[in-house]
């Protein structure tokens, strides 16, 4: 998908048309990369290049031996670009993860220089999220969101692309920290990881008891990732689209007049604006990898649960009923149909 460095301007600056064709093309390469490592999944696959495209973040959830470490691991081989993963621990602290000032000495003179931590990467694997307390966990929250971290009174910009793709153990409870809202609202998406099928938990004996690592080639470098990135915000959308999209995220807020029974006696808190604006983009990153040239009503439905889950808050009720957050979104998406 990259191209030569001594063509000419117009040959070096395809059309959207052309980007959008070779954006479904590399998402299919980028599938069949990850297949190679991972069995199956194929939906939480295809919410990971929604989050890639998009330029966004995503939250794995999912209990231990599903492959969120190794379906992250496997999409970053699959991309040329710089790859670094964060075990996050309850004794990690901020300085591990952004880098500190060290001094240095030389010839007689002391000055500080700047260590960058391991989030100084394309692409960052924060393992575990939930495992270390909320001071560090805000680290990551100015990275994510402004994609630079500031030590010191020094202000320093992240790599281009710059992309968190975090996972998180949800039955564990001894030794996790929630995390809060406003960290999990920097991401785009949250994807559940499930058990695989009868047949696909066969076939991952059979490979992961062979002894053979496969061989995953990088299907796209950091230019095309960017390429990709400014394309998605400028893949139309139908205006059905975006008012359905605000309909949903509007219809999770308990005062809502179009808030369903589930909502009003289940949700503490419903998803904000920015609930709407990750389905818009959520949904033109769907079309692009699917090499729709616009966004569509189905798009938005296809990514509420992904988009909203982890945006609203469900009340003390809802627990003691065994109310999930899903459950919630189901009703949503029936009412406003």
């Amino acid at each position: 998908m990259s191209t030569d460095e001594n063509s000419s301007p117009a040959a070096s600056e395809p059309s959207d048309a052309e980007l959008l064709q070779r954006t479904a093309s590399a998402a299919v390469r980028l599938r069949e990369a990850v297949a190679k490592a991972v069995v199956g999944q194929d939906a939480v696959v295809e919410a990971m290049l929604v989050t890639l495209a998009a330029r966004g973040h995503a939250l794995l959830v999912g209990v231990p031996g599903l492959a969120k470490t190794l379906l992250v691991a496997s999409l970053a081989r699959a991309l040329d670009l710089s790859f670094g993963r964060v075990q996050f621990t309850p004794d990690l602290l901020p300085a591990d993860i952004t880098g500190t000032d060290v001094l240095h000495e030389q010839h007689g003179s002391r000055t500080l220089r700047f260590m960058p931590g391991p989030i100084f990467h394309n692409l960052i694997l924060a393992d575990e999220i939930n495992r270390t307390p909320p001071k560090t966990q805000a680290a990551l929250l100015e990275a994510m969101q402004e994609r630079k971290v500031t030590v010191g009174t020094t202000t320093h910009p992240l790599p281009d692309p710059f992309q968190v793709f975090a996972t998180r153990n949800p039955i564990e409870q001894e030794g996790t920290y929630p995390l809060p809202e406003a960290q999990l609202d920097r991401f785009l998406l949250e994807i559940h990881v499930d058990y695989p099928n009868e047949q696909e938990e066969r076939e991952v004996a059979r490979r992961t008891t062979s002894g053979k690592a496969p061989a995953i080639e990088p299907v796209l470098h950091a230019e095309d990732v960017r390429a990709i990135g400014r394309l998605v915000p400028r893949i139309p959308i139908t205006d059905e689209a975006v008012d359905l999209a605000v309909t949903l995220a509007r219809a999770t807020r308990p005062k809502s007049e179009r808030a369903a029974r589930e909502v009003k006696e289940y949700v503490r808190y419903g998803a904000g604006p920015r609930g709407s604006q990750a389905l818009v983009l959520a949904a033109k990153a769907r079309a692009a990898l699917r090499g729709e040239a616009a966004a569509d009503v189905d798009d938005v439905r296809a990514m509420l649960t992904p988009a909203l889950r982890h945006r609203i808050v469900l009340s003390y009720r809802a627990e003691a009923d065994g109310v999930r957050d899903v459950d919630v979104l189901e009703a949503v998406a029936k009412a406003t149909r």
